[in-house]
């Protein structure tokens, strides 16, 4: 039994982390390859390996519950462990169909499935995303100074002004056969854009 992760530990959860993502990273990309290929081909060639790749999410997911996020990061991590069960789930079901050999029992799991491997590399990332803001000698989070909100350019309003004009004026243009209003308000569209890249 591996040991948790205490809290107030410098750098433990991300450690903690990376050392369960070591772990199911492989299996990861390896699920995510077969769950891309169609149905046909994953009932063909990834019956046998699908049993050990889910074992690996369960041994992820038993791993994730054994260790304990920084505080605030509480939830993020929740996630990460409900995603990694659920990973571990559908791979599950889409096992017992492919044993099955029913084609058309895989097919409507396999974006269940796809998006059940997805949420995992999302949980992960933000877990270490949201825990890795430095904190201060009282434990709390130090976060960036707050930046002043920053006035739009004049450019920017113009360009923003040509490209309603310029869609209006295309619009009004193509609706009455005009074309050059049609021709006017393509122009002013493009020099909004132009302006303002």
């Amino acid at each position: 039994m591996e040991r948790t992760v205490r809290r107030g530990e410098p750098g433990g959860y991300a450690d903690a982390v990376s050392h369960l993502w070591e772990r199911v990273g492989a299996a990861l990309v390896r699920l995510e390859r077969v769950a891309e290929s169609p149905a046909e081909a994953a009932t063909d060639g990834f019956v046998d390996e699908l049993p050990q790749l889910q074992y690996s999410l369960h041994a992820g997911a038993e791993l994730a519950v054994g260790i304990d996020p920084p505080p605030g990061a509480e939830t993020l991590h929740t996630e990460l462990v409900a995603s990694l069960a659920e990973a571990r789930d559908v791979t599950a079901e889409v096992a017992y169909a492919l044993e099955a050999g029913d084609v058309d029992f895989v097919e409507p799991l396999l974006p269940e499935w796809r998006g059940a491997l997805f949420r995992v590399r999302l949980a992960r990332l933000r877990a270490l995303e949201r825990t890795s803001v430095p904190r201060g000698s009282d434990g709390a989070a130090e976060l960036p100074p707050r930046r002043q909100r920053e006035r739009p350019s004049v450019s920017a309003l113009v360009a923003t002004g040509l490209v309603i004009v310029g869609a209006f004026l295309f619009t009004a243009g193509a609706v009455l056969a005009a074309w050059p209003v049609w021709a006017a308000g393509l122009a002013l569209f493009a020099g909004g854009f132009v302006l303002y890249r």
